[in-house]
């Protein structure tokens, strides 16, 4: 459970298809806001493609949730596809 007051951001999207990449730019989108310098946005995206490969592999027809939150200076995304889920960090600049 996060601490009050912490960001937590849920997002859906189908796991295969054009709307995947929205989760993407999102992720480097909430890592820039939880950082003070930008981040590098293929480091963030690439770790938000291997968490959702992890979870959904290949020709799967359901949805995957992403959770981003901060947690210990670092921003947290986890992925969640019917029962697989998996997570991966992103260190935020200081």
């Amino acid at each position: 459970m996060p601490a009050p007051g912490a960001l937590v951001l849920r997002l859906s999207v189908p796991a295969e298809g054009v709307l995947r990449v929205v989760a993407s730019e999102l992720a480097v989108r909430v890592a820039e806001y939880l950082g003070e310098k930008p981040l590098d946005a293929a480091t963030v995206s690439s770790a938000l493609e291997g968490v959702a490969a992890r979870v959904a592999p290949g020709g799967v027809d359901a949805d995957i949730e992403f959770d981003f939150r901060q947690v210990d200076g670092e921003l947290l995304i986890e992925a969640r596809c019917g029962s697989r889920c998996s997570e991966v960090r992103c260190p935020l600049p200081a």
